[in-house]
């Protein structure tokens, strides 16, 4: 799974290197009966929910087409949490 996942990050980040967005991480989990793929974005200005809708569609197609598990599961598109300075 681990090899699919980082398949599927170089994937996503060579996909949306144009708009200057990063993919932090990319994490598969189950929470009780349900799969989750979740997608962690990151710009150096920050992402608003616009770019996180570009994002999303430019990933769907992206993530249909491997189709790296069997499994239905749900797709979380999101922002890396900024800290505080």
């Amino acid at each position: 799974m681990e090899s699919k996942l980082l398949e599927l990050k170089n994937l996503i980040a060579e996909a949306l290197k144009d708009k200057n967005i990063i993919v932090d991480d990319i994490i598969y989990y189950e929470e009780g009966t349900v799969n989750f793929l979740e997608i962690v974005l990151d710009k150096e200005e920050g992402i608003d929910l616009d770019t996180i809708v570009d994002a999303t569609n430019i990933i769907n197609p992206i993530v249909d087409e491997m189709d790296f598990i069997d499994d239905s599961f749900i797709m979380d598109v999101i922002s890396k949490e900024r800290g505080e300075n």
